[in-house]
């Protein structure tokens, strides 16, 4: 049976410059990340009012926050970040978050590289 409070807020495509990577000049100069964000979100009451949802605007611009704040290694390390900082949101009963990174420093002609992960917000 479908729970008819749990909603899908989707927000593809949020960009942000960030300084991840294992190479001095991906630290040093930066990239274009794109991030991806699925959220499973319980709606306590089925009304017309923000309060009663998750603000996508919200969400979008704590995306971009978080890619361009601290630098890490991974881009795992920073789907996780994300996923885990996501499921933190009142509402939100899990996410999924893909970032791309599609100038990653590969040697042959390749359209992007990706990693998702999926976290479940703790009771």
């Amino acid at each position: 049976m479908t729970d008819p409070h749990l909603v899908t807020i989707t927000l593809t495509g949020v960009t942000a410059t960030g300084h991840h990577g294992v190479f001095a000049h991906e630290r040093r100069d930066g990239q274009r990340f794109v991030v991806d964000a699925v959220l499973t979100v319980r709606r306590p009451a089925l009304s017309d009012e923000l309060d009663t949802t998750v603000d996508y605007g919200a969400v979008a611009e704590a995306i971009v926050a978080n890619v361009e704040r601290d630098p890490v290694d991974l881009i795992e390390t920073l789907a996780v970040r994300l996923a885990d900082e996501l499921c933190r949101l009142a509402l939100v009963e899990a996410a999924r978050v893909t970032v791309h990174k599609p100038s990653a420093p590969i040697g042959v002609p390749f359209g992007d590289v990706t990693v998702t992960v999926t976290r479940e917000a703790n009771p």
